[in-house]
């Protein structure tokens, strides 16, 4: 069964689903609150931005997303696989970032990759698919998963956020790494990106409650 987080009302479904299945994250639901759902664009244009923005800061990815978009209507897989690469350079990419676009459009033009059919495939599958493209590491898979396809198993082993909020709230010793995080999430399938929505939001609560206890 594949879940789908197309809305708020099927992240709270899926989070109320949770809490039933593992009764260790209703303290967690408790102190994080409801979490909202973020959704950005799918497609060429969901995952070419999430590219652009890896290891950047906000500010200097929404500055090159906005050249890109001024230089090209639309920026799209065609436009990219057309565009010379000195061009996007000079828009502020990077020539790693260039190769990268480029391999995803190429795909794409040659019907090798379908990024639509990913929401709803196996979640561990359509992060391989993702991950084995030039420059996609695990966390633009999940990133594009979770935010652009509202994959609802998608699982972010990785994150660091998340990492230390299963610590937290699980009342681990030590942070997990990804091995033990995909471990932890086993019994929250097929909703781990559910989970993840929430762990993220107790990451923020207790933040929150550091800079309060700081104050």
């Amino acid at each position: 069964m594949t879940v789908h987080l197309d809305s708020q009302d099927d992240l709270e479904d899926a989070i109320h689903a949770l809490v039933k299945q593992d009764t260790r994250l209703k303290p967690i639901l408790e102190i994080a609150g409801m979490p909202a759902l973020r959704r950005r664009e799918a497609g060429f244009v969901g995952l070419a931005h999430i590219v652009c923005g890896q290891q950047l800061s906000t500010a200097s990815a929404a500055a090159i997303w906005a050249r890109l978009s001024a230089a090209f209507d639309p920026f799209d897989h065609h436009a990219c696989r057309r565009a010379r690469a000195e061009r996007l350079g000079r828009l502020g990419l990077s020539a790693a970032k260039i190769k990268t676009l480029k391999t995803i459009a190429r795909e794409l033009a040659a019907e090798r990759l379908n990024l639509d059919v990913l929401a709803e495939e196996d979640a561990d599958a359509a992060h391989r698919a993702l991950t084995s493209l030039h420059g996609i590491g695990p966390w633009t898979a999940d990133v594009y998963l979770l935010f652009c396809l509202g994959h609802g198993d998608a699982w972010p082993t990785g994150d660091l956020a998340v990492q230390e909020a299963i610590r937290i709230g699980l009342g681990l010793e030590t942070r997990p790494n990804p091995k033990q995080m995909a471990s932890i999430a086993e019994p929250w399938r097929p909703r781990r990106g559910a989970a993840a929505h929430l762990w993220w939001s107790f990451y923020r609560a207790m933040k929150k409650r550091e800079g309060v206890i700081g104050t």
